[in-house]
């Protein structure tokens, strides 16, 4: 059985899905600020692009998605953790796989009425009692996660993307998995995390997988 194919969890990624197509007109309103992200230039603070993206799905899509799932049960992964939560759309995915496993979700978000909205959401698919979506930055809020991870989803502000690998890498169990998302778009200001963990000089072996627009595939050695 899978819980992805659960009906409630389906309905809800549905609808979900079929919102976020609407993200492009965001994109359009804000192009010369989206064009100095993908360049790697110093943005705003994070609380003050977090309000801007309030209204903003940028989820992963459906492939990585069900790839996320698959990967958490290949793993038998039991504490997923993930950074950048948004509306769930990706926690969902995880949930799923969590329920499962018999694990759980740690999932946060600096934005508070995202966080509100992606609770909701969880708790339409069915998945609420195995998920803790935190509030605030998550270098704090994951500061107090447990060992073993067994799986890690980097989703968020991409210039946290190697402080929060870095934050979380001690606890991670050996074979763990980190999926790193928007690796093509944002290669030039993911560039310190990529050289991180593709170097093999930081206990990882990665790759760049050719889904949606790049999704990273790091293993814990």
């Amino acid at each position: 059985m899978s819980s992805l194919d659960d009906p409630k969890v389906l309905a809800t990624l549905d609808r979900l899905h079929a919102a976020a197509r609407g993200d492009w007109t965001f994109f359009v309103r804000n192009l010369p600020m989206m064009v100095g992200m993908i360049l790697g230039q110093q943005g705003p603070p994070a609380a003050e692009q977090a309000a801007k993206f309030k209204d903003v799905y940028i989820p992963i899509s459906r492939t990585q998605g069900r790839f996320l799932y698959m990967v958490a049960r290949s793993v038998g992964a039991k504490r997923i953790v993930e950074f950048g939560t948004s509306f769930g759309v990706s926690t969902i995915y995880a949930a799923a796989a969590a329920r499962d496993t018999g694990g759980t979700v740690i999932g946060t978000e600096l934005e508070p009425s995202k966080r509100e909205r992606a609770l909701a959401n969880i708790a339409e698919a069915g998945l609420a009692d195995l998920v803790d979506v935190r509030l605030g930055d998550a270098l704090e809020t994951l500061r107090d996660v447990p060992p073993p991870i067994d799986l890690v989803l980097l989703d968020g502000w991409k210039d946290l993307y190697l402080p929060v690998l870095r934050l979380l890498e001690s606890k991670l169990r050996p074979g763990a998995v980190v999926l790193s998302d928007n690796i093509k778009t944002f290669r030039r200001s993911l560039g310190p995390f990529l050289d991180y963990v593709q170097s093999g000089r930081n206990g990882f072996h990665s790759l760049t997988l050719p889904l949606a627009d790049g999704f990273e595939y790091s293993v814990r050695l």
